[in-house]
Formats: C-alpha cells, structure tokens, sequence
C-alpha cells in the first residue's frame, strides 16, 4: 500500500473540520431550546441539500455512478438518516460535552469497524491511542459524569457515536465520488429519513422564527456544507482511523471556545484532559501515517 502524500492541503482540512466541529454540539443544544430536535434535523439537512445542488451544478462537478452513488446513498443513511437524529434527540438532556465523550469512542469504533470491513490492518499503536484518548476526554469533561442522565438519551448519543463511526468506513470502502455530489446524495436521504422520523415522535413541524434561525443556519452552511464536503474530501485521502482523531480533538476546541467567547475558567483538569487528548492523537495519526491509501 502505498504512501499518502502529506501536503498542506490536507492538514488543513483537518484543521477546520477540527474547529468546526469543535462548536456544533454546542450549537445542537441552542436549537434544541427552541425547535424540536429530529426536526431541526430535517430543516438543516433540507437545506444544504438545496445549496449543495446548486454549488455541485455550478461546479460541473461529475454525477456519480456505480458503487461511489451507493457509498454516498449508505453514507447518507447511517450518518444522516441515523447518526444525526439519534445524537440531536439525545442532547436534549445530555450535556455536549458528555456527547463529546460518548463521540470520543470514534477512534476506536472506526478502527474496529475498518478492520472488520478489510479495509485497514488492527494496530496497536491505533488502539493504544484511541484509548488514551478516551481517558483524556473523560478528564476534561470529569465535572459533567456526576449528574443523572436519561439512560435513553445516553445509549441514543453512544449509538449516534458508533453509527457514525461506520458511515465513515462504509464511505471509505467506494471513494471517487465528487464531494459536492456526495454530499448532496447524503444530505437528501437523510432529509427524507429524519423527516419521516421526526413525523412519526410527533413533532411540530413550525419553521423557526427570528433568532431561532441561527443554530439552523450555522449548522447547515458551517456543518454540513462546509465541513462534511471537506470530510468527505479528506477521507479519500486519509485511512478512515486516522481521520476518525477528528472526534477527540473538537472537545478541546469547544473548551477553548468557551474561554475566547463565553470567558469561562480553565481548571486543572481541563488543561491536563486536553494535554493527554492532544497526545494521543499525535499517536493515532501517527500510527496509521503509513497506512493512509494515496487517492
């Protein structure tokens, strides 16, 4: 297997998938405080699906076909139509940054699944390092385990988790496909799914109003038009494992954003948690650096 070429480029799109995502979770619990949840799901779905077509057409960008649609329509289905729904139901009463633990699983839930699925060997060095990296997110977020949490509502974000872990493999095993259009098949599917499941808890189907428009917005042109497209460009660069570290770094950007904008204090813990989870996904990447397929 042959080397993956580590340009700047591709650093960088970690880097903002990073930043990114370090923020949703948050943003996912400020729509939750004014739309119902599977709901606010479908709208921010809907609408990058719309703007994402409209960009792909713009582009040119190549339809796909064969087995990179059916990557792109499996990936839609599990991230979108089941990942998505399940983590935005469960923080109603599950704090984002127990999410952010419960997410951190990702390193180890994709190595797993990559391995099962033939696609990347079971390193120790990977293991050892999405292990660590759960310790130190539990560190960070040591403050938040106390409480007592709908036992539902947990297993509904774990499974969020792990189900996205594998919508990132099955992704992985048919590359190819242009992002935009990925994308856009993703997005679609999910829309549909969450919009049939939001219908069948019950929920109000209102559109938002003044200000409650904004985690909406924020989620569909940050989230999932910009930073879906440009993880789903990475990952046919990139070992799904590798990639995967994406889940433990993004609790210590969310703590950071906390400090910049919200001023709030760095304990000891958060500062030794976050030093052992920038550790361990040092060791990660570094581990699954010779694996990583060329595109």
């Amino acid at each position: 297997m042959t080397r993956v070429r580590d340009g700047a480029l591709p650093w960088l799109a970690f880097t903002f998938c990073c930043m990114v995502w370090g923020s949703t979770f948050l943003f996912i619990r400020i729509g939750n405080d004014t739309l119902p949840p599977v709901w606010g799901a479908t709208l921010r779905l809907g609408i990058a699906s719309v703007v994402l077509t409209g960009i792909a057409l713009a582009a040119r960008a190549p339809w796909p076909r064969g087995a990179p649609f059916t990557a792109a329509l499996r990936f839609g289905m599990v991230n979108f139509g089941v990942s998505l729904p399940l983590l935005y139901w469960g923080e109603q009463t599950v704090p984002s940054g127990l999410a952010a633990i419960m997410y951190a699983t990702l390193p180890l839930s994709t190595a797993l699944f990559a391995r099962g699925f033939g696609l990347e060997p079971l390193l120790r060095g990977t293991l050892g390092a999405a292990l660590l990296a759960m310790v130190g997110v539990s560190v960070l977020f040591s403050t938040q385990l106390s409480g007592h949490y709908s036992r539902l509502a947990l297993a509904a974000v774990f499974l969020g988790a792990a189900t996205a872990s594998l919508a990132g493999v099955l992704l992985k095993r048919s590359p190819g496909a242009h992002p935009l259009w990925t994308n856009v098949i993703a997005n679609s599917v999910g829309a549909v799914m969450c919009a049939l499941i939001s219908t069948a808890l019950g929920e109000s189907h209102a559109l938002p109003v003044g200000a409650a428009w904004i985690p909406v917005l924020y989620l569909t042109i940050v989230g999932s038009i910009g930073a879906f497209v440009v993880f789903t460009w990475l990952l046919q660069r990139w070992s799904a494992s590798r990639l995967s570290f994406i889940a433990v770094i993004t609790p210590v950007v969310a703590v950071l954003l906390g400090v910049i904008i919200r001023g709030e204090h760095l304990s000891a813990a958060n500062l030794s948690g976050a030093g052992v989870i920038l550790v361990a996904a040092a060791l990660g990447i570094s581990s699954s650096r010779s694996r990583s397929p060329r595109p």
